[in-house]
């Protein structure tokens, strides 16, 4: 599939307390909407589509007034906060009705907005989904380079399908999101479950910028939060992993159970007293981590089958 015509392009972008960034957000973002709709790589239509995942800040007053002064920029504002992950599903969902091609990014402008150009570019040559991958972690700390890094390797050893050092940084075209929507399932890991859609992909990479003002809303416990969601949302190698593990301890254990056999048999009972409670504590230790993996699973199960609403809307501007 080949786009002949000028595409309608629609921007989702996800915001939570992000009042300090956002009208630079917005300034850059009409700067650039105007650019591309004179150069032809827009059509008059494209929008950006800010999602409001339930601020506490003024984050909403000032997509009400940016929506007052230019139609261009709409808002959707969710009656709680959901997640990242949900906000910016929500945004798809919202937004792929009346645009050819959506770019999915967030609300800091770390991300390199010039770089979507070139998304538009391989969409223009009929790729559905264009991956946005940092060309390096320079700008970040040691600790989130290494566990970021690392993420990305566990998870695909994991066997989870994802793109290497790719966040939520990409284009899709109306149909990969319409795709997209079919997929009913409550734990959001959107890393995973785009590639898992097909369609022609391809990358670009870029160099993502410093954050221009305010502080991240990303913090290590919502990225270790996001993580576990990758992977019991895509994989049960864990609880393979586990049994394969008990499967150990059990010879292990049988092989404590002849020692102590042996040193009974020599009247030495009491010398065994310290492996004894450590191999109690040991297996005590793996049972509790097992039925807690489980009950994760299980945990997730429960979520899916009650098959409440993913987010709740508030308000729009559109």
């Amino acid at each position: 599939m080949t786009m002949t015509t000028i595409p309608t392009l629609g921007i989702i972008i996800p915001c939570y307390n992000e009042t300090e960034v956002l009208p630079l957000t917005i300034q850059v973002m009409g700067r650039f909407l105007e650019d591309w709709k004179e150069e032809r790589l827009i059509s008059k239509d494209s929008f950006v589509l800010f999602v409001d995942d339930g601020s506490h800040d003024d984050t909403w007053l000032q997509i009400e007034r940016a929506h007052a002064k230019d139609a261009r920029f709409r808002g959707l504002k969710l009656a709680h906060n959901v997640g990242h992950q949900n906000a910016l599903f929500a945004g798809l969902m919202e937004g792929h009705a009346t645009a050819d091609c959506i770019v999915s990014m967030d609300a800091d402008l770390q991300d390199d907005v010039k770089v979507i150009e070139q998304f538009l570019g391989c969409f223009a040559q009929g790729n559905d989904i264009v991956y946005g991958v940092r060309e390096d972690r320079k700008s970040d700390s040691w600790f989130k380079r290494s566990t970021a890094q690392g993420f990305y390797r566990f998870i695909d050893w994991l066997g989870v399908e994802t793109v290497y050092n790719h966040a939520d940084y990409r284009l899709m075209s109306r149909r990969a999101v319409e795709t997209l929507c079919s997929y009913p399932e409550r734990n959001l890991f959107l890393r995973g479950l785009v590639p898992s859609l097909g369609f022609r992909t391809t990358e670009v990479t870029y160099t993502r910028n410093p954050r221009q003002a305010g502080e991240s809303k990303y913090p290590l416990r919502k990225m270790l939060a996001l993580a576990w969601d990758g992977v019991t949302s895509f994989s049960v190698r864990p609880i393979k992993l586990l049994f394969l593990l008990s499967l150990f301890m059990l010879v292990v254990s049988a092989g404590f159970v002849c020692y102590a056999l042996y040193r009974r048999y020599e009247g030495e009972t009491m010398d065994g007293w310290t492996s004894l409670m450590m191999s109690i504590w040991f297996i005590g230790g793996l049972q509790l981590f097992g039925i807690g993996l489980v009950g994760e699973y299980i945990g997730k199960i429960y979520r899916e089958v009650k098959r409440r609403p993913r987010y709740v809307i508030e308000e729009k501007r559109e």
